[in-house]
């Protein structure tokens, strides 16, 4: 057991041990009692230092998501398929808010566009700024992008159950040989192959975490955004907010609201608005216990 005082990531925690790279290779250590004492756990993504095999310290995080347990994000791939399941825009938006929330660039990637059209998602978010890949696997190029987009960062996958998360893994960097699952034909959405947060460090630089699919999480496992930080979290609202005749507005159909009268200009793109409004009236029913 290497004894000297080493700094590294977690790249897995599982049951109470915490996998740590560092200099002097890879570290299988537990963590300080004083830990759960202030309340913290280690995370996968914590920068850490270990003495004797044990987790001394973690470092400040620039961000942290609750559930899957993630921690210092570059960003948020979201993988969404063209079909089987369809794109559900609302769930999207949902992780998207978050993201921005968290300070995680979110990213869009589209999948099976052989079985379908991506385009409709794709114009939504490239209108607003936030990129999106189209991955056709016949099209070693479409792959290249996103090795491209994850190259030196650090990054979690995530997306609706059999989006095809782990696919387009094992196809961005075949060495992880990540297991992927059966679409169920009765279900209609894929069985969960994945059961832990761990980070896999790419061939090309960079880390990735596969996650569970987010059809069967609540966002709120994520985080609780307040209906008076909502708007915050859609970006394409930002340059129309300061506008709205009154200073409380809710953005929903107020008169002199800018950003009701963006998207009637086209400026926003509508479903992205119907999003925020079903956020925002989800928002106003939450107890007060619920955001503390």
């Amino acid at each position: 057991m290497v004894s000297a005082e080493t700094s590294g990531i977690i790249i897995k925690c599982l049951g109470g041990l915490y996998t740590v790279e560092s200099p002097n290779g890879i570290l299988e250590c537990k963590a300080r009692g004083v830990f759960r004492a202030r309340g913290i756990s280690p995370a996968v993504g914590d920068s850490v230092t270990v003495s004797g095999g044990v987790i001394t310290e973690i470092g400040e995080r620039r961000n942290y998501l609750i559930r899957p347990p993630l921690a210092n994000l570059d960003q948020i791939l979201f993988v969404v398929s063209t079909v089987s399941p369809a794109p559900n825009f609302l769930i999207l938006d949902k992780f998207i808010a978050i993201a921005e929330y968290k300070g995680i660039e979110p990213v869009v990637v589209i999948t099976k566009t052989d079985l379908g059209d991506g385009s409709a998602v794709r114009e939504v978010y490239d209108a607003i700024g936030i990129r999106t890949a189209e991955v056709d696997y016949t099209d070693e190029e479409s792959v290249q992008r996103v090795r491209e987009l994850l190259s030196g960062k650090i990054s979690a996958f995530t997306g609706n159950s059999g989006a095809g998360k782990s696919t387009l893994l094992n196809a961005v960097d075949p060495t992880l040989n990540i297991a992927t699952g059966e679409i169920s034909k009765k279900l209609g959405r894929g069985r969960h192959t994945t059961r832990h947060a761990e980070l896999y460090k790419l061939t090309g630089g960079g880390y990735i975490a596969d996650t569970p699919g987010f059809s069967t999480f609540e966002t709120n496992r994520y985080d609780i955004i307040r209906k008076e930080e909502l708007a915050g979290c859609f970006r394409e609202f930002t340059k129309f907010t300061g506008s709205c005749r009154f200073r409380d507005c809710s953005h929903i159909c107020e008169k002199g609201c800018a950003v009701v009268e963006a998207v009637a200009e086209g400026k926003i793109p509508k479903i992205r608005h119907e999003s925020y409004c079903t956020m925002y009236e989800e928002a106003k029913q939450l107890k007060e216990w619920e955001l503390k």
